[in-house]
């Protein structure tokens, strides 16, 4: 497989979604939503576009400010995913994505148990995954990350290179994306359960069967509290 690197006249052939005047100040302190009402649907109708679709958000002065997926069914009508012109949404961009990432977390953490992906912390909005050693577990929770997840997938193996990868979509917040709810073994067997270490205790974890992407990885410092 072979990552795809966007070129110049494929970018400048994305739609533009153009802002109202003066609704990039939000975008411009960091925020990376943008709001159906913050768009100027005269010069850029949202009926457009269909849930999941690449464009480029300009503001009311023809000025760049990133590229984005949309979904003009939601009150949160665009996600940013790049603020680079130079770099597009892609696999580069996601491998890009995951290496920071990657390279946080190891600075963080002893061992192979945590929260690799936390959606627009990471400036992947819309995804979360979650590492088990050589199994990940991974919820999309938009249209536009879901018409994403064959890069997504390849990203995660060119970049952790896994054993075992779970989807696990079935939020319900997904109803609101007009997604359906699955779960899916996205490569190779993944387990019932896994063992996490963590705090020096190890705790079983059930991935398809339990709740989200299976284990609270926030709460990490809530149970080292209760073993004082």
């Amino acid at each position: 497989m072979r990552a795809h690197y966007m070129t110049a006249p494929e970018t400048e052939a994305l739609p533009v979604l153009k802002l109202r005047h003066g609704e990039d100040r939000r975008l411009a302190a960091g925020h990376l939503w943008v709001f159906s009402n913050e768009i100027d649907v005269a010069q850029t109708p949202l009926t457009a576009f269909q849930p999941g679709d690449l464009v480029r958000i300009f503001n009311d002065r023809e000025k760049f400010i990133g590229y984005a997926y949309v979904n003009p069914r939601s009150l949160i009508a665009a996600r940013i995913l790049s603020r680079n012109e130079g770099a597009p949404p892609g696999r580069d961009l996601l491998v890009k994505r995951l290496h920071t990432a990657l390279a946080l977390r190891r600075r963080l953490a002893d061992e192979p148990y945590y929260r690799l992906v936390f959606g627009e912390s990471d400036l992947l909005p819309g995804l979360v995954i979650d590492r088990y050693g050589d199994v990940l577990v991974g919820e999309i929770g938009t249209a536009g990350m879901e018409r994403m997840k064959d890069d997504i997938l390849w990203a995660l193996r060119k970049v952790v290179d896994p054993k075992a990868v779970l989807w696990k979509n079935d939020v319900a917040s997904r109803e609101f994306e007009g997604l359906p709810a699955y779960i899916e073994t996205a490569l190779g067997e993944v387990p019932d359960t896994v063992t996490v270490r963590e705090n020096g205790l190890a705790y079983e974890v059930a991935l398809a069967g339990g709740q989200k992407t299976g284990w609270f990885y926030d709460q990490a410092q809530n149970r080292q509290t209760l073993l004082r």
